[in-house]
């Protein structure tokens, strides 16, 4: 059964929700029990028509420097004169956090809903874990950054040629809460209906 409103706390804390830099994430991360929490939570999204238009690639424990050498190894490639404090950067890159959650939109370009739809799910996925990780005490990141881009890093995500990465979610825990941005004002975005 529905409450007949929303609860005050959950709203007031998903209305104070922040993203932490992934810089500044540390342990404790989620335990296996809260991620699958997070993630079930992630993916009760809209979808319409049940496609399901994405999918997850979680990076835990020493899968992350794993993960990292590969970037590190890559960036040598594009960048030949990279430092070692640029190639380090990048071999730590996802130990800033001690989950990192890739979220792939994949879409039938086809089917009889559209293709933006399936997209926006997607999405809808990234902000899903974003907000369930806040709710769990967590904090989190949504990022995009040059590997997101990168085709032969793509590739060892096994794309299929409708799919792309619609980010990377690091989640943690952080000391502090960052101060609140300016955001834009709601009545400025806002209008009713009016014929």
């Amino acid at each position: 059964m529905y409450p007949e409103r929303p609860l005050p706390e959950a709203l007031q804390r998903i209305g104070s929700r922040r993203s932490v830099k992934a810089l500044d994430l540390q342990e404790p991360g989620p335990d296996k029990e809260s991620l699958q929490q997070i993630i079930e939570t992630g993916l009760r999204v809209p979808d319409h028509g049940k496609l399901g238009p994405w999918r997850l690639v979680l990076f835990v424990g020493e899968q992350r420097q794993s993960f990292g050498n590969v970037l590190a190894e890559r960036w040598r490639v594009l960048h030949p004169e990279a430092t070692d404090p640029q190639l380090n950067f990048e071999k730590n890159r996802f130990l800033r956090a001690p989950i990192v959650v890739a979220v792939v939109s994949k879409r039938q370009p086809q089917h009889k809903i559209p293709e933006w739809e399936q997209i926006l799910s997607a999405g809808a996925v990234c902000q899903n874990i974003l907000t369930a990780s806040s709710l769990a005490g967590f904090a989190a990141q949504w990022l995009t950054e040059w590997y997101t881009y990168d085709e032969h890093i793509q590739s060892l995500f096994d794309l299929g040629e409708h799919e792309d990465i619609a980010g990377f979610i690091y989640i943690g825990s952080a000391n502090d809460k960052p101060d609140e941005r300016i955001r834009p004002d709601s009545a400025s975005r806002i209008q009713y209906w009016v014929r």
